[in-house]
């Protein structure tokens, strides 16, 4: 069993104990597997485990994970007395040895631990000559930069750059700083990636730096966007995300659309579906104007009524009319008799 210690546990007490990290063997080809053990951690914490070349225990991961074997990589969650035991792979990493495999955490406060490890059969080159101590800091007002575009108010990741001016301090230069930035959003801790920025910064000398940051797919609210290098926090700045209403008016559209054409097709299913006139069992339509006459027939006018004799005539007597009184003036009258 080999073991080393944390180095880089940013605000432990004296009383808390390190992080410890145990390989179960020293060497092993590409395609083993090596199991990894630790102690000593923070608890219901989540880990990172990477095999990386041109690093050290004591000089750490000089490249950063542009050095490691990310692929291959493993997420392992300490227990709740802050231990854990895992197997990974082992991978040839994109940097030549001597190599470490990388414990380090990624939600909470930042605490890693380099184990040093031999990949069989991969290239080994030495490592970069340390010529000083080189100091960064940072001499302006941090400051986001850039649009997210028209794509950002229907749900798509919302980016910005990190601009922000270093100086070196010390009395070496410093080339290729491996800077990380975090995202902390309200009362979660901040998730750390790291971004590695191309150029030399010599002694008492400044660069201005540009880092990109980008959110999730959806991403809304306040968030702090932090800016370390080494275990030192540099700098931290603000950063209020509005909410894609697009992605809402969407889904408002969607439920309003959809049953209108739902109730569309059905209609017209019904419609289809409905019997005609002529079809077999199907009933005959008739015309209103038929259906009118049928309640309501035609009323005969009643014929119009003879003139009056006139005085002198001589009026026929029916066989059953008779008589019974003398004319008047304004004519006969006559009494029925059935």
């Amino acid at each position: 069993m080999f073991t080393a210690t944390g180095a880089g546990a940013e605000g432990r007490t004296a009383a808390a104990p390190e992080p410890v990290v145990t390989l179960s063997q020293k060497q092993a080809g590409k395609g083993g597997e090596v199991t990894v053990k630790g102690r000593g951690w923070r608890p219901d914490t989540l880990l990172m485990m990477l095999i990386c070349g041109q690093s050290t225990p004591a000089r750490g991961v000089i490249g950063g994970t542009n050095s490691c074997a990310n692929a291959q990589g493993r997420a392992v969650t300490t227990d709740d007395k802050g231990a854990f035991t895992k197997k990974m792979p082992v991978a040839e990493p994109p940097a030549p040895c001597p190599c470490v495999v990388h414990v380090a955490t990624v939600t909470s406060e930042q605490a890693l631990v380099d184990a040093g490890f031999v990949v069989a059969g991969h290239p080994v080159a030495p490592l970069p000559k340390e010529t000083g101590d080189g100091k960064l800091a940072v001499l302006a007002a941090t400051r986001l930069e850039g649009d997210s575009g028209l794509l950002t108010w229907f749900g798509a990741p919302p980016s910005r750059r990190l601009v922000f001016t270093v100086g070196n301090l010390g009395s070496a230069p410093v080339k290729d700083p491996v800077f990380q930035v975090g995202t902390a959003h309200g009362v979660y801790a901040a998730q750390w990636e790291e971004r590695q920025w191309r150029g030399t910064v010599e002694p008492g000398r400044k660069a201005r730096i540009e880092l990109p940051v980008e959110l999730t797919a959806g991403a809304h609210g306040d968030y702090q966007i932090s800016l370390k290098y080494g275990t030192k926090v540099l700098a931290e700045q603000p950063w209020g995300v509005g909410r894609p209403w697009g992605v809402t008016l969407f889904w408002i559209l969607l439920c309003l659309v959809v049953p209108a054409a739902v109730f569309r097709i059905g209609m017209a299913i019904v419609d289809k579906a409905r019997p005609r006139p002529g079809h077999a069992g199907g009933r005959r339509r008739t015309s209103p104007r038929a259906g009118a006459t049928a309640r309501f027939p035609k009323l005969r006018r009643a014929p119009a009524a003879s003139p009056a004799p006139s005085p002198g005539t001589t009026t026929a007597v029916l066989p059953w009319f008779t008589p019974d009184s003398a004319p008047s003036e304004h004519g006969p009258t006559t009494k029925g008799h059935s």
